[in-house]
């Protein structure tokens, strides 16, 4: 390795620096935002975007303004942070007022949680998805080195999004605080304002040390001028009752402490209820218990009032937060509470949903929207992965033969729609850019009867509305498997797993390519525009690959689902909710009929009911029906 110019002091590890002595970039990408669900938005905002030309998923354009009433939208995003932060720079760039986050550290607690079963109290542990035990290998999987390499990227690009009066904090506890600080040190040019001791006394007890009671919070700013508000009520402590100072009480019943100053003789008056402004050293906020109310299931929840004392000493109401590790939700449904726009972020498809649902739960939640790099994640991917500067018919070829050989398949040519065969079965590929029509399994159908084939198995990424159903012939499936069983075919549509992104889960081969959940509704339609939705039906296919306890746990089919919800209007682009139903701790039941809906006109309509299983994954049917 050439020799590096050492200047100043600074941590350095393993890949910091390229070979020939040279930093090593920062990965950097712009790949466009797709709205994958709009929540709480008026039908006036849907009405007016009737005559937009619109695709399955919405494309983010980011002309909104920075106030609701300019068209604000919050958003929760589901990827890579790494990608949605670099993503994030053309639009938002020196734009946000505070970043917190409480990234993984070397701990299995990092990505598992805790969830309910069905309408009782049963509760199953859930770990790590492949996704993010993918992302736990990243970090940890060569050491620290690789964890200070994860930590350095993203400040680095978090730097580029704070605004010139903004604050970063940065949660972390003992197993890697040092370390964390001269990263921040290099990074933020010194720009250290406190290093915050949070302290609690739930959890266990040590015998062979001193228990460890405490986290470390690192607070640096942009420059020199930040935003403070040292006086806002959410940011005061209480004032310690044995203070040194003397207790008294005035004329109106108010407790206050006072002492005089022996050189100026000046009299300090503090009143009780005013609370006093915190130090660096936090004792008035107790950790989380398993039966406090705010509980979501994730075990390292952080306490609503921690985040609340960050984002109000930090931010000014309207002011734009941002959590890149956004986890069980705390730090947006905090900033929603206090009258802040907010981004968060995770890689989890669980903290998603959870956070949703917690979102959902404030009064008065403003419109949000459900965002991810889809499509354009799979094309940065392919670009990076199977080769870039190729032409496209040889990037074509490249993906093909990939997705073939993970599905242990074999390449097929000379066919038009027919990719590969797996034993008796001809195999269909679809688009990385484009979600699986009707119209190409009916041609990739119709090649099989010409060449006497009995099975076609399709493998897609997203799938037009309608198309997914059973893939057995138990129950009545999607319109598409009865026209191939009239044809004397066999019809599996298959999901091409996430997971096929991820080199370390490719070389595991943990990789399972999953049959499409599906559902069953009863429309009810009486007169005057009246509609309703009943949900009689959800299966998961693959009921073996689900874990044994939590398939011993499950009584009847509504115990797979979490959440449910209904597009009254749907136009094609992203899922609006126009009704939903979800479990929480407290009320595990589940409205398996929806309110009645009144149209405004008679006409067309197509309806789309979203369901979210307990594991997190969305499964979504569209319903064409006649309002009278």
């Amino acid at each position: 390795m050439a020799k590096i110019d050492v200047t100043k002091t600074e941590l350095v590890w393993p890949g910091k620096y390229n070979e020939d002595g040279s930093l090593r970039e920062v990965p950097r990408v712009n790949l466009p935002f797709q709205v994958i669900e709009r929540v709480n938005e008026s039908r006036a905002t849907r009405e007016a975007q009737k005559n937009a030309n619109l695709t399955l998923f919405d494309f983010y354009s980011g002309k909104e303004g920075v106030t609701f009433e300019d068209g604000w939208r919050n958003k929760l995003i589901w990827g890579d942070n790494i990608l949605v932060m670099s993503s994030l720079l053309e639009k938002f760039a020196g734009k946000v007022d505070l970043i917190y986050i409480d990234p993984p550290f070397a701990t299995g607690a990092d990505f598992s949680f805790k969830t309910s079963i069905g309408d009782g109290e049963d509760e199953i542990h859930k770990e790590q998805s492949i996704i993010e035990e993918k992302a736990y290998r990243d970090t940890w999987g060569k050491g620290p080195g690789s964890f200070m390499q994860m930590i350095y990227d993203r400040i680095s690009l978090i730097k580029m999004l704070m605004s010139p009066t903004a604050s970063l904090y940065v949660h972390c506890d003992w197993r890697m605080s040092g370390v964390i600080r001269l990263i921040l040190d290099e990074i933020m040019s010194g720009n250290h304002v406190n290093e915050i001791i949070w302290c609690y006394s739930i959890g266990g007890k040590g015998t062979d040390r001193f228990g460890r009671k405490h986290d470390t919070i690192f607070l640096y700013s942009k420059g020199e001028d930040r935003v403070f508000n040292a006086k806002d009520p959410h940011v005061l402590m209480p004032r310690k009752p044995n203070s040194h100072m003397r207790a008294k009480v005035d004329a109106d019943g108010r407790e206050y402490q006072e002492k005089t100053d022996k050189k100026s003789g000046k009299v300090y008056r503090y009143y009780v209820d005013q609370g006093a402004i915190p130090t660096d050293y936090w004792t008035d906020i107790e950790q989380l218990n398993w039966e406090a109310a705010e509980r979501v299931g994730y075990d390292t929840q952080k306490p609503e009032r921690l985040l609340s004392r960050v984002i109000a000493a930090s931010t000014n109401e309207g002011g734009l937060v941002c959590d890149f590790f956004c986890g069980s939700g705390t730090t947006l449904a905090v900033a929603e509470k206090l009258g802040r726009r907010w981004i968060g972020c995770d890689l989890g498809r669980w903290a998603i949903h959870t956070t949703r649902k917690r979102l959902l739960e404030i009064e008065g939640c403003k419109p949000f929207e459900v965002l991810n790099l889809g499509k354009y994640e799979r094309q940065y991917w392919q670009g990076s992965t199977l080769g870039s500067g190729q032409s496209n018919g040889q990037l074509l070829y490249e993906y093909l033969a990939f997705v073939l050989k993970l599905y242990q398949s074999q390449p097929l040519s000379g066919m038009s729609h027919i990719h590969g065969k797996k034993g008796a079965a001809m195999v269909h590929i679809g688009a990385i850019d484009s979600p699986v029509t009707i119209d190409e399994v009916s041609l990739a159908i119709e090649e099989c009867v010409k060449t006497k084939q009995p099975e076609l198995h399709v493998l897609g990424w997203e799938w037009e509305m309608g198309l997914a159903g059973p893939n057995n012939g138990v129950k009545k499936g999607s319109p598409m498997h009865d026209v191939a069983k009239q044809k004397g075919i066999k019809l599996l549509l298959l999901q091409i797993p996430r997971e096929v992104m991820e080199k370390q889960a490719v070389d595991k081969g943990h990789l399972t390519f999953f049959e499409l959940a599906y559902l069953n509704v009863e429309i009810n339609q009486a007169k005057n525009l009246h509609v309703s939705i009943t949900l009689k039906d959800f299966v998961i296919p693959n009921t073996e690959l689900i874990p044994e306890e939590v398939r011993e746990k499950v009584k009847k089919w509504s115990d797979y689902i979490d959440y449910w919800a209904v597009d009254w209007d749907f136009q094609n682009d992203s899922f609006m909710q126009g009704w939903v139903t979800y479990r929480t701790r407290k009320d595990r039941s589940l409205a398996l009929a929806s309110d009645v809906h009144k149209y405004e006109k008679p006409g067309t309509y197509r309806v789309l009911v979203k369901v979210v299983d307990i594991f997190g994954n969305d499964t979504s049917q569209a319903y064409t029906i006649e309002v009278k």
